[in-house]
């Protein structure tokens, strides 16, 4: 009897530890971008274009994922989530609220290298507008971003 609740009591605790792992939170994006720089001056940015766009589990976990843009342009060069959006110049369109966000990211990594930048975005998994983060990472000549939704 006592095993059996002891048994139960962990599954309630992995199965508490997995819904808090499917909330991911900054650390997780700074990791995910972190992850994939180390990539790109590794083995190069073509390899992490083709990782990226095949949705490799190193690079697309739950609700977060790893895409990349052209550091110069903004266009986008490999998005796991959207493929309709690669190779599109989307750096002029705004978010719900009119901030032209992409532009101000490309701006400010050509700056500082990095940082985050808000701004609002439909949420595939509410179907709603809400408001994102989204950690970016110039490495060479491109843009390593991703990106969560704020609770």
């Amino acid at each position: 009897m006592k095993m059996l609740f002891t048994v139960a009591t962990l599954g309630l605790a992995i199965a508490a530890g997995h819904a808090c792992a499917a909330e991911p939170a900054e650390k997780d994006a700074i990791a995910l971008v972190e992850k994939g720089a180390a990539l790109v001056k590794s083995d190069g940015k073509a390899e992490m274009i083709k990782r990226i766009n095949a949705k490799d589990p190193s690079f697309v976990q739950s609700a977060i994922y790893l895409y990349m843009s052209d550091a110069k342009t903004g266009v986008i060069l490999a998005h796991p989530m959207n493929p309709a959006l690669v190779g599109k110049d989307l750096i002029d369109v705004p978010d719900t609220n009119g901030k032209p966000f992409r532009r101000q990211g490309v701006e400010m990594v050509a700056k500082q290298g990095k940082g985050w930048i808000d701004y609002t975005y439909k949420n595939p998994a509410s179907g709603k507008i809400e408001p994102k983060t989204t950690y970016l990472m110039r490495v060479d000549d491109v843009i390593l971003q991703a990106g969560i939704y704020k609770k």
